[in-house]
């Protein structure tokens, strides 16, 4: 064999083993025994399964690696999402409304969370009521956020109008100093960041979410339908990670803030706070989306101006994956 020959023998054996290396057939070969999937959440306690699902699939067997993605904000999750960058994640329940209606290819397979949202104001305000923050400045995360239609919905039974108070958007971790600064008369918004001001001693809680509406869902599990339709096991494994995740949280409050508060980049003693302050704060059980939650949702979400028009709930939940049975996930303290 020439020399030339032997060179061109080493660059087709040298392409080929670069492109085994980039197409990794061993993730997809056979069974999704060592699949991956990206999940996009914010660093609220609302999407506190997302990170405690990836803790766990890193410590036990499972069919699935999922991989928690941190977000910032709201309007790069969208981007991602309908780049098709990210195939699921957690994202406010009016917002995928609206996304769905734009014909972005997501369904709802689950919920995050209930309740989980706190009304602050000043530690010296002398509010009991909304009413009696007519014509102050109300900071919301964002006219899409499930927030809003809580506000909105308290407004009707207050007898208010939207225009009895001035509204405005500001990104949650600004809201505590925002209010400490007096910036902002109030706030509403998803924890942790309510119960900031609360241990700063800058604020006190006017409302809990579930004071105003039992229940309340604020974020919910989307999954484009590409995934859906190409790995329904894997969306199947998804959803009974966060389902079994919720229940482990539910039983492990303070050991679940240690394990999150690295992935939320916050001081582990606020989340035990928000777990444990009242225990009902937040709750991670019940998690399955049902009509009722959603009709209410989609009601004040019209009343608001976010929706034109009720949607098809046909076209947007898909219960399929969701467990029979939910067991707390095999995670433990020595992890």
């Amino acid at each position: 064999m020439t020399y030339k020959t032997r060179l061109i023998v080493i660059t087709v054996v040298i392409l080929g083993v670069l492109t085994v290396l980039h197409h990794k057939p061993w993730r997809h070969a056979g069974s999704i025994a060592e699949a991956e999937l990206a999940v996009g959440y914010l660093p609220v306690t609302c999407h506190l399964t997302c990170p405690v699902t990836d803790f766990a699939t890193k410590t036990t067997t499972t069919s699935t690696r999922f991989v928690s993605q941190r977000f910032t904000d709201f309007p790069t999750v969208v981007e991602s999402l309908k780049a098709r960058k990210i195939d699921a994640t957690f994202i406010l329940a009016p917002l995928a409304m609206v996304l769905r209606e734009q014909g972005v290819p997501i369904h709802i397979v689950y919920l995050g969370h209930r309740d989980g949202s706190t009304v602050i104001v000043p530690k010296s305000s002398t509010a009991r009521s909304l009413r009696d923050l007519k014509g102050k400045t109300f900071a919301r995360p964002s006219r899409f956020s499930n927030q809003y239609l809580v506000i909105t919905k308290l407004m009707e039974d207050e007898g208010m109008q939207p225009e009895d108070l001035n509204f405005v958007d500001l990104p949650p971790p600004e809201m505590p100093s925002a209010l400490a600064a007096g910036a902002i008369d109030a706030y509403f918004i998803g924890e942790p960041f309510a119960a900031k001001a609360e241990l700063d001693g800058t604020g006190r809680v006017l409302y809990y979410a579930k004071d105003i509406w039992p229940h309340f869902v604020s974020c919910v599990l989307v999954v484009r339908d590409e995934l859906i339709d190409q790995h329904p096991e894997i969306v199947r494994d998804l959803v009974r990670g966060i389902a079994e995740s919720g229940e482990w949280i539910e039983r492990n409050r303070l050991e679940a803030a240690r394990i999150s508060a690295p992935y939320f980049r916050q001081d582990q003693k606020l989340l035990e706070f928000v777990l444990t302050q009242p225990p009902d704060r937040v709750s991670y059980r019940e998690l399955t989306p049902t009509d009722e939650d959603l009709h209410a949702i989609m009601h004040y979400a019209i009343k608001a101006g976010i929706l034109r028009r009720e949607i098809d709930l046909g076209n947007i939940v898909d219960r399929r994956f969701i467990p029979d049975h939910i067991a707390p996930a095999n995670i433990t303290a020595a992890h």
